[in-house]
Protein backbone atom coordinates (compact mmCIF):
# COMPACT_ATOMS: atom_id res chain seq x y z
CA UNK A 1 0.00 0.00 0.00
CA UNK A 2 1.06 3.58 -0.59
CA UNK A 3 -0.24 6.57 0.74
CA UNK A 4 -0.02 10.06 -0.71
CA UNK A 5 0.06 13.09 0.59
CA UNK A 6 -0.16 16.75 -0.66
CA UNK A 7 1.87 18.69 0.99
CA UNK A 8 2.44 22.54 -0.10
CA UNK A 9 5.94 23.19 1.73
CA UNK A 10 7.11 19.52 0.29
CA UNK A 11 10.85 20.44 1.74
CA UNK A 12 9.81 21.17 5.11
CA UNK A 13 7.30 18.19 5.43
CA UNK A 14 10.51 15.69 3.41
CA UNK A 15 13.00 16.78 6.11
CA UNK A 16 10.47 16.07 8.58
CA UNK A 17 9.45 12.49 7.54
CA UNK A 18 12.68 11.34 6.32
CA UNK A 19 15.47 13.69 8.41
CA UNK A 20 13.72 13.64 11.81
CA UNK A 21 11.39 10.50 11.63
CA UNK A 22 13.84 8.40 9.96
CA UNK A 23 12.07 7.14 6.99
CA UNK A 24 14.55 5.88 4.21
CA UNK A 25 13.81 7.30 1.01
CA UNK A 26 13.21 5.07 -1.98
CA UNK A 27 13.12 7.19 -4.90
CA UNK A 28 12.47 11.10 -5.75
CA UNK A 29 10.89 12.35 -8.75
CA UNK A 30 10.58 15.58 -10.71
CA UNK A 31 8.40 16.47 -13.71
CA UNK A 32 7.23 20.06 -15.44
CA UNK A 33 5.65 23.01 -13.49
CA UNK A 34 8.05 22.12 -10.57
CA UNK A 35 6.31 19.08 -9.89
CA UNK A 36 7.95 16.87 -7.32
CA UNK A 37 7.63 13.82 -5.35
CA UNK A 38 9.95 11.79 -2.54
CA UNK A 39 8.76 8.19 -2.05
CA UNK A 40 9.90 7.18 1.82
CA UNK A 41 9.65 3.79 3.32
CA UNK A 42 7.38 3.78 5.86
CA UNK A 43 8.22 -0.18 6.43
CA UNK A 44 4.58 -2.75 6.50
CA UNK A 45 1.81 -1.01 5.84
CA UNK A 46 -2.02 -1.91 7.55
CA UNK A 47 -4.99 -0.41 6.94
CA UNK A 48 -7.01 -0.10 10.30
CA UNK A 49 -11.38 0.54 9.90
CA UNK A 50 -12.16 1.86 12.87
CA UNK A 51 -16.16 2.80 13.76
CA UNK A 52 -17.07 6.07 15.41
CA UNK A 53 -17.15 4.86 18.98
CA UNK A 54 -13.64 3.52 18.50
CA UNK A 55 -12.44 6.43 17.36
CA UNK A 56 -13.32 8.22 19.94
CA UNK A 57 -11.99 5.19 22.06
CA UNK A 58 -8.58 5.64 20.95
CA UNK A 59 -8.85 10.12 21.41
CA UNK A 60 -9.84 9.23 24.78
CA UNK A 61 -7.16 6.83 25.85
CA UNK A 62 -3.97 8.65 23.79
CA UNK A 63 -5.39 12.14 24.02
CA UNK A 64 -7.69 12.05 27.02
CA UNK A 65 -10.24 14.29 24.18
CA UNK A 66 -11.71 14.22 20.68
CA UNK A 67 -8.96 15.32 18.10
CA UNK A 68 -7.94 13.16 15.57
CA UNK A 69 -9.69 13.89 11.89
CA UNK A 70 -10.94 10.98 9.81
CA UNK A 71 -7.54 9.69 8.33
CA UNK A 72 -4.71 10.03 11.36
CA UNK A 73 -1.07 7.95 10.15
CA UNK A 74 1.12 6.01 12.85
CA UNK A 75 4.22 5.17 12.90
CA UNK A 76 6.21 2.10 15.19
CA UNK A 77 9.32 3.23 16.79
CA UNK A 78 12.18 1.90 19.25
CA UNK A 79 11.42 5.14 21.49
CA UNK A 80 8.21 6.66 22.10
CA UNK A 81 9.86 9.56 24.36
CA UNK A 82 12.84 10.38 22.31
CA UNK A 83 10.90 10.09 19.02
CA UNK A 84 8.77 12.68 20.12
CA UNK A 85 10.78 15.15 21.53
CA UNK A 86 12.92 14.79 18.15
CA UNK A 87 9.90 15.65 16.04
CA UNK A 88 8.93 18.36 18.01
CA UNK A 89 11.97 20.01 17.77
CA UNK A 90 11.65 18.88 13.97
CA UNK A 91 8.32 21.46 14.06
CA UNK A 92 5.59 19.13 14.96
CA UNK A 93 2.81 20.02 17.66
CA UNK A 94 2.28 17.81 20.45
CA UNK A 95 -1.28 16.90 20.80
CA UNK A 96 -0.46 14.31 24.01
CA UNK A 97 2.93 13.39 24.92
CA UNK A 98 4.14 9.48 25.33
CA UNK A 99 0.69 7.84 27.24
CA UNK A 100 1.01 4.15 28.18
CA UNK A 101 -2.28 2.73 26.24
CA UNK A 102 -4.34 -0.11 27.57
CA UNK A 103 -3.29 -2.56 25.12
CA UNK A 104 0.41 -2.36 26.21
CA UNK A 105 1.69 0.35 23.71
CA UNK A 106 3.50 3.71 24.80
CA UNK A 107 1.87 6.31 22.45
CA UNK A 108 2.09 9.79 21.30
CA UNK A 109 -0.23 12.25 19.06
CA UNK A 110 1.85 14.80 17.36
CA UNK A 111 0.44 17.58 14.56
CA UNK A 112 3.23 17.12 11.92
CA UNK A 113 3.79 18.99 8.22
CA UNK A 114 1.75 18.16 5.28
CA UNK A 115 -1.94 18.72 7.53
CA UNK A 116 -1.05 15.01 9.21
CA UNK A 117 -2.20 14.18 12.59
CA UNK A 118 0.35 11.40 13.47
CA UNK A 119 0.66 8.88 16.90
CA UNK A 120 3.88 7.57 17.09
CA UNK A 121 3.75 4.28 19.38
CA UNK A 122 6.14 1.68 21.03
CA UNK A 123 5.20 -1.73 22.10
CA UNK A 124 5.71 -2.16 25.26
CA UNK A 125 5.09 -6.43 25.21
CA UNK A 126 6.85 -8.59 22.75
CA UNK A 127 4.67 -10.28 20.29
CA UNK A 128 4.31 -13.79 22.22
CA UNK A 129 3.68 -12.11 25.56
CA UNK A 130 0.11 -10.91 24.40
CA UNK A 131 -2.38 -9.19 26.01
CA UNK A 132 -6.57 -9.98 26.21
CA UNK A 133 -6.39 -5.89 25.22
CA UNK A 134 -3.93 -6.10 22.40
CA UNK A 135 -6.11 -8.48 20.12
CA UNK A 136 -8.35 -5.87 19.63
CA UNK A 137 -5.61 -3.17 18.85
CA UNK A 138 -3.24 -5.26 16.38
CA UNK A 139 -1.08 -2.09 15.56
CA UNK A 140 -0.81 -0.66 18.99
CA UNK A 141 -2.38 2.60 18.48
CA UNK A 142 -6.28 1.34 17.11
CA UNK A 143 -6.22 2.92 13.86
CA UNK A 144 -4.28 4.42 11.46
Amino acid sequence: MRLVVEATDHEAAVAFFRDALGLPEEAAFSGEGDARVVILDAGRATLEIANPAQKRLIDEVEVGRQVAPRIRVAFEVDDTEATTTRLVAAGASEIAPPTRTPWQSLNSRLDAPAGLQITIFQELLRPDEGVGARDAEPEGDGDS
